[in-house]
């Protein structure tokens, strides 16, 4: 099993986060059964509105939001109207939305979900269940809590390379010039990662954002979608991008040239560090109620049951206890791998900083 050690950041700059304002990703909805339950707000109508990061949502229709969001809809009645971006740009898309509320039920990874709470964006409300996921992944205050648990993690081409890459410093080999992406970090949650691994692994924002500068030379640029990337490096116009553990192992079901790995400092061990979707009631929802039996549901152990099985995560349940065939491969996956714990406190409050860094490092 992964060992486990917590990471203190220095911060260096404050600062609130300037996210990008488009949203890049269509929608989609669920709809279906009988209804035995309707909203008390919003004139009882039976519907909530999710937007959501990538990566639960197959494209095939055959994800894990596409099986509970299904599920939910037989039972109850309610459909679910789904819009999906990256982590950044559904933050910023409700703060637009702030005197005009469409969002009943807010799912990012770290730190935007702390971020959504800091911008008053999020509601307290506990699911049930929410009794069996562990301390640190969920809100102390009740506003939100991980309905998936994730790990950060990177792809590689397994037909091009022959052996995934171990080391940051293999990636500046000439080889992977044009052949390395990564999402954008300040818009894409797993974009975020990359910077906050990368200061961990080296020592600081200072070192992590020298080596960022010399990968700079290798990288394609910007992306706003961690869930575009490992199309491209199955296809091999990528050999290296980022990633996430649910999102990678589930689209590598389809992607057979698609391979899982963790970088190491040179002289190191393979790290990663947990990425939940994390789900939050959105302040001044237009269906509460609605949001309120969605984020219950998302939690039952029905719907966890199937997070390995289904959408290749991890259950954030500590009492849900998969063993089908998916949750021995990400078990296998994680053994040897050093698992540590970010400061979010300290990341959300400075992460203006550290992506300003970044992006005076890179000239991005």
């Amino acid at each position: 099993m992964p060992s486990t050690r917590h990471l203190r950041i220095t911060a260096a700059i404050t600062g609130s986060l300037a996210l990008a304002a488009g949203l890049t990703a269509c929608g989609g909805s669920s709809s279906g059964g009988s209804a035995d339950s309707a909203d008390t707000k919003g004139g009882g109508e039976k519907v909530v509105t999710v937007y959501s990061a990538d990566g639960l949502k197959g494209d095939k229709g055959d994800g894990w939001y596409d099986k509970v969001f299904a599920d939910f809809t037989k039972k109850t009645g309610i459909e679910v109207k789904y819009v999906e971006g990256g982590s950044g740009e559904m933050v910023q898309r409700a703060v637009r939305e702030k005197t005009n509320t469409q969002a009943d039920v807010l799912i990012t990874l770290p730190p935007f979900i702390q971020q959504a709470d800091g911008k008053g964006l999020l509601q307290a409300y506990t699911p049930q269940g929410a009794d069996k996921v562990n301390g640190a992944n969920k809100s102390s205050e009740g506003k939100w809590t991980s309905v998936v648990n994730n790990y950060f993690g990177f792809v590689y081409n397994k037909k091009e390379l022959a052996t995934a890459p171990k080391t940051w410093e293999e990636l500046l080999d000439p080889k992977f010039k044009g052949k390395l992406q990564y999402s954008t970090p300040g818009v894409a949650g797993d974009g975020t990662a990359v910077l906050i691994k990368a200061m961990h692994d080296f020592g600081g924002k200072e070192q992590a954002n020298a080596y960022l500068k010399k990968l700079q030379a290798n990288n394609v640029g910007p992306s706003s979608s961690t869930s575009k990337l490992a199309p491209k490096t199955d296809k091999g116009e990528l050999l290296v991008a980022n990633g996430d553990v649910q999102m990678n192992f589930a689209q590598s079901k389809s992607m057979p040239n698609l391979g899982i790995w963790f970088p190491a400092k040179d002289g190191g061990k393979p790290t990663t560090f947990s990425l939940p979707y994390a789900a939050g009631l959105v302040e001044k929802a237009p269906h509460t109620e609605n949001g309120k039996k969605l984020l219950d549901y998302l939690l039952s152990e029905d719907a966890q049951k199937l997070v390995s099985g289904v959408g290749g995560g991890f259950p954030s349940r500590t009492d849900v206890k998969p063993t089908d065939a998916n949750a021995v491969e990400l078990t296998k996956l994680m053994t040897g791998v050093e698992v540590f714990e970010p400061d979010w406190a300290d990341i959300d409050k400075n992460l203006t900083g550290y992506v300003d860094a970044w992006k005076s490092a890179t000239g991005s």
